[in-house]
This record gives structure tokens, C-alpha cells and sequence, in this order.
């Protein structure tokens, strides 16, 4: 950064600046029925369908959205459609996203999860995906 720009920051901005980006769809399924809608899926889109590594309740659908991860959720909930973003500040990405009008729902892990306008469901993550391709992808929010 220039000297300029530099000045032009406060500190307090520098410190909420942050990337984020789409980085998955899921559909959640009721876990009774994950194997077979992640069949019709494959099937419906032309991918194949392959458990999750270390998370059984993920069934991935390789390729079906380029550049986005697409899997069926085992879920003990409604089936539904959500959306994950990944960033590398939840924090910040969470206030942001609540200031839009979204709301917390609860943390899971190092998420959150939030209803959006609408009453979808969104995930906010830490980032997931390859560096590069974070870095390629992401917005950048002051």
C-alpha cells in the first residue's frame, strides 16, 4: 500500500477489512433420505456422488457448480437449500452480514450459522478453499 493510502486508513478499518466468497451450495436432506436424493442428483446434474472424507454427513457432487462446492447434507431438519461463505475474518463477515439484516441462528464450530431475508439458511466459515482460489474469488469488504 502507498504511503497516501496508507494515511487514509484508520486503524480500526484496517482491522474490519476482510475477504469472503461463495464457497459452497448444499442440500439438506433429511438424513433418512441423503442416499437417495444424493442418487438423483448425480443423476439430475451428470456428476458422481461420493461420500465426504472425515465428514459422513456430507455426500459430494464433484463438478456440478464449477467453482463451488456442491453436496447433499444429512440434516434433522426440512429439506432446504443454504448457502456457505467462507472468509478469513467470521467475525467481521457475521457482522457484516447482520448488519444487512441477516440473523444469528447459533455457532457451530467455528461457524455461524444465519437466516437471511427470506428465511434461507447461510453458513459462515473460515476459508476452506485453496489459497488461490480464495484469493482469485473473494470480495473485499471494508
Amino acid at each position: 500500500m502507498s504511503a497516501t493510502v496508507d494515511q487514509s486508513l484508520s486503524l480500526d478499518s484496517l482491522r474490519r477489512m476482510h475477504r469472503s466468497r461463495v464457497y459452497a451450495i448444499l442440500i439438506d436432506t433429511p438424513e433418512a433420505d441423503a442416499a437417495q436424493a444424493a442418487a438423483f442428483w448425480s443423476a439430475a446434474l451428470g456428476v458422481p456422488a461420493q461420500p465426504s472424507p472425515g465428514e459422513p454427513q456430507f455426500i459430494d457432487l464433484h463438478g456440478a457448480l464449477p467453482g463451488l462446492v456442491t453436496a447433499v447434507q444429512a440434516v434433522d431438519d426440512a429439506p432446504r437449500f443454504h448457502l456457505d461463505i467462507e472468509t478469513d475474518d467470521v467475525e467481521a463477515e457475521t457482522a457484516r452480514l447482520l448488519a444487512l439484516g441477516a440473523t444469528q441462528v447459533a455457532p457451530w464450530l467455528e461457524c455461524r450459522v444465519l437466516r437471511v431475508p427470506g428465511g434461507h439458511l447461510v453458513c459462515v466459515l473460515p476459508v476452506e478453499s485453496a489459497p488461490d482460489v480464495f484469493e482469485a474469488h473473494a470480495n473485499t469488504w471494508a
